[in-house]
C-alpha cells in the first residue's frame, strides 16, 4: 500500500509539473507579449557565449529563461529593424565577457551599417571591452561608456598547449599520423611546440586579422596603425585615456545614456529587447515571399548520426539531421535556393563526406550556396566544397586540409601502475587497435598507407569540386588554414560577405529578381516550448537537458579561467583579440 501511495504521489507530483510547464509556456506564448511603442530602440546585448543559431532541443533553457544568444536572432532582428518604422535606432550594449568569435563579429558589424544606412542611429555602450568587442562597438555612431569600465586593449596573439610531456610523464605514446606539417592540432599532442611551417600559418593568420580590423578601426574610428599600436602599448585604459585616444565619444552611465536619448516629453527611453523583438514575424514588416530561401544551419564538431549535445564536447552535427533539413527543402516546391551555413572546426570525417555528398546531390536540383562563419576547416570545409557556391567572412577560418588519425597507446602507463594484460587472438591484424601496447612495424605501415590513400582520394575529389588541379590543391593542403580573404584569393572560396550576400548569390542562381522579395525559412526549424512541451519527444528533452549541462559546465570554467588569466579564452580557432 505504501509503495502504491509512493508510486501515486510521483506520479501526481510530475502531472502537476507538466502542467505548470504547459501554463508558464501558454502566458509566455499569449499573455507575456508586450506591444512596441513608437520611437523605442532595440537593445542588442553582446554577452557571453554567442552561437550561429539555437542548440538543438534548448527547451530546458526557454523555460529556465536561460536562451543562448545566437548570431541568426541577432542578424534577423536587424534586419526588421531597418523596414519596422516603430524602431528609432539601436543600442548595443558590449561586454568583456563575450565569446563571439571574429566572424559573428564581423556579421554584426555589417547588419548594424545595414540599419545605419537606413538613416536609423546605432549608439554603443561598453561597460567594458576587449579587442574583439571593441572591433565591434567601433562600427557605432557614438560609443560611451561609465566611469568605471574595464578597458582592455593589448593586441593580438595565438597560443598552443602542449600536452606531450605530460603524456610522456604518465607513459602514454600517443600514435598519431598527421598529413601533415601545418596540421597543428596533432602537435598540441605529439610535440612539445609548433613546426616551424604551423608557426608561420599562424603568423600569417594573426597579420591577415591585424590588417582587416587595422582597416576597420580606420575607418570607423580614424585610427591609423600607429595610433592603434600606442594605445595598445598602454594595454589597460582609463575611459579617460580611451577617450583622449579617440577609441570612445563620452564617458556616461547607462542611466544618463537614456536622458540623452529620450525625447523631452518623453518620462524614460523606450526600449525593446532582442529576445522580445524576436517574437515579431518578419512576415508582418513586408520580409515574405511566395518563393523561399531554406536556411540550413550546420553548426559544431561533426560526429554521428543525429545532431545533439555532448556535456564535454558541446554541440554536434550529425549526418542524419543535416541531410534530413536538406531533402525537406529540396522537397518544398516553394524553396528556389538553399543556404547551409557552416560553423565547425571540423570532426569525423565519414560524418563529413556523408553530409558533404548530400551537399552535391542537392545541388544538382537547388543552386546550394554555403555560407561560412567564424570556422569553417578541416570537416567543416570537406561539407561544404561540393556547394554550387561557397561564400565566407574575410575573418572567417577556412581550409585545414589535412587529417589526423591513429590511436593513443597506454602500454607505459600500465607498467607505470602494475597493470598487465593479455589476450588470445585469430587473424593477423586484431590487436591493431588494442590501447594496451604499440603498433608493431607492419601495423603502422599499413595504418599510414591506408590514411595517405583516404587523403589522395579527398585532395583529387576537392580538385574535380573545385575545377582545380590535384598539384594546385595540394599545394593548398597538408593542414593549411587560410583567412576567409586569403581563400577567395586562392580559390578555396568563391566570393566574401555573410548571410545577406549568400541569400542574394541564392536568388540570382534561382533565377529570382534582386528587387523581388522572399521568404526565409530556418532549418532545423526552432521549437518554442509549448511545442517542445507538447510534442512528447523524449530525445529533445534530454538534448536540453545536456546542453543546461555543457551551458553551466562552460560558464563556471570559462569565469574561472577569466579571472585566473585575466584573459579570455579564444574567439576563433584560437586567435585572441584582446
Amino acid at each position: 500500500m505504501k509503495s502504491f501511495l509512493r508510486s501515486l504521489s510521483a506520479s501526481l507530483l510530475a502531472i502537476v509539473l507538466v502542467l505548470a510547464a504547459v501554463v508558464l509556456a501558454l502566458t509566455m506564448k499569449f499573455g507575456g507579449q508586450s506591444s512596441i511603442e513608437d520611437d523605442s530602440y532595440l537593445v542588442l546585448d553582446i554577452h557571453g557565449d554567442m552561437l550561429e543559431y539555437d542548440p538543438p532541443a534548448d527547451m530546458l533553457g526557454q523555460l529556465t529563461g536561460g536562451d543562448t544568444e545566437t548570431l541568426q536572432r541577432i542578424l534577423t532582428n536587424l534586419e526588421m529593424v531597418k523596414v519596422d518604422d516603430r524602431i528609432a535606432g539601436v543600442i548595443v550594449k558590449v561586454s568583456a565577457n563575450s565569446g563571439a568569435g571574429l566572424g559573428k563579429l564581423q556579421e554584426i558589424r555589417h547588419a548594424l551599417a545595414g540599419v545605419q544606412e537606413t538613416g536609423k542611429p546605432v549608439y554603443g555602450y561598453a561597460d567594458s571591452f576587449r579587442g574583439g568587442t571593441y572591433y565591434l562597438a567601433a562600427v557605432c555612431d557614438s560609443l560611451y561608456c561609465p566611469r568605471s569600465a574595464y578597458l582592455t586593449f593589448h593586441g593580438l596573439a595565438s597560443t598552443t598547449l602542449h600536452i606531450r610531456g605530460l603524456l610522456d610523464k604518465l607513459g602514454i605514446e600517443p600514435e598519431l599520423d598527421a598529413i601533415r606539417e601545418y596540421k597543428a592540432a596533432a602537435q598540441l599532442i605529439m610535440r612539445d611546440s609548433l613546426t616551424p611551417e604551423a608557426k608561420a600559418n599562424r603568423q600569417w593568420i594573426l597579420d591577415e586579422i591585424w590588417d582587416l580590423i587595422g582597416q576597420a578601426l580606420q575607418q570607423d574610428r580614424g585610427l591609423d596603425e600607429a595610433q592603434i599600436v600606442a594605445l595598445m602599448e598602454l594595454a589597460t585604459l582609463s575611459p579617460d585615456e580611451a577617450l583622449a585616444g579617440g577609441m570612445i565619444d563620452d564617458i556616461l552611465y547607462w542611466d544618463e545614456l537614456e536622458d540623452r536619448l529620450k525625447g523631452e516629453d518623453d518620462e524614460e527611453l523606450r526600449v525593446v529587447s532582442q529576445q522580445r523583438y524576436a517574437e515579431e514575424d518578419p512576415a508582418d514588416l513586408g520580409l515574405k515571399g511566395k518563393q523561399k530561401i531554406a536556411v540550413v544551419h550546420a553548426q559544431g564538431s561533426i560526429g554521428g548520426r543525429c545532431s545533439g549535445v555532448n556535456p564535454l564536447l558541446g554541440i554536434m552535427m550529425g549526418h542524419e539531421t543535416v541531410v534530413g533539413d536538406l531533402n525537406r527543402a529540396l522537397d518544398d516546391d516553394d524553396v528556389v535556393a538553399i543556404v547551409l551555413r557552416v560553423d565547425s572546426g571540423g570532426g569525423d570525417s565519414l560524418t563529413s563526406d556523408l553530409i558533404g555528398h548530400a551537399v552535391e546531390v542537392a545541388s544538382r536540383t537547388k543552386p546550394v550556396i554555403v555560407s561560412m562563419v567564424d570556422v569553417a576547416a578541416s570537416g567543416g570545409y570537406s561539407i561544404s566544397y561540393r556547394a554550387t557556391q561557397i561564400v565566407a567572412d574575410p575573418l572567417t577560418i577556412t581550409g585545414s586540409i589535412g587529417s589526423i588519425s591513429g590511436k593513443i597507446s597506454l602500454a607505459g602507463l600500465y607498467e607505470k601502475l602494475g597493470i598487465t594484460t593479455d589476450a588470445v587472438t585469430k587473424g593477423p591484424m586484431a590487436l591493431m587497435d588494442a590501447s594496451d601496447r604499440p603498433w608493431t612495424p607492419d601495423q603502422r605501415a599499413r595504418h599510414e598507407a591506408s590514411h595517405q590513400a583516404g587523403f589522395d582520394d579527398w585532395i583529387r575529389d576537392i580538385a574535380r569540386a573545385r575545377g582545380k588541379s590535384v598539384d594546385e590543391v595540394e599545394r593548398l593542403a597538408m593542414g593549411r588554414v587560410f583567412s576567409g580573404r586569403q581563400a577567395v584569393e586562392n580559390g578555396l572560396v568563391d566570393r566574401l560577405g555573410g548571410l545577406d550576400t549568400a541569400i542574394a548569390l541564392a536568388k540570382d542562381l534561382a533565377e529570382v529578381p534582386a528587387d523581388q522579395q522572399v521568404g526565409i525559412i530556418h532549418l532545423p526549424e526552432s521549437k518554442d516550448l509549448l511545442t517542445s512541451l507538447l510534442s512528447g519527444d523524449d530525445e529533445s528533452a534530454a538534448a536540453a537537458a545536456r546542453w543546461l549541462v555543457y551551458r553551466a559546465l562552460r560558464e563556471d570554467i570559462t569565469s574561472a579561467w577569466r579571472l585566473l588569466a585575466s584573459g579570455s579564452l579564444a574567439p576563433t580557432a584560437g586567435y585572441r583579440f584582446e
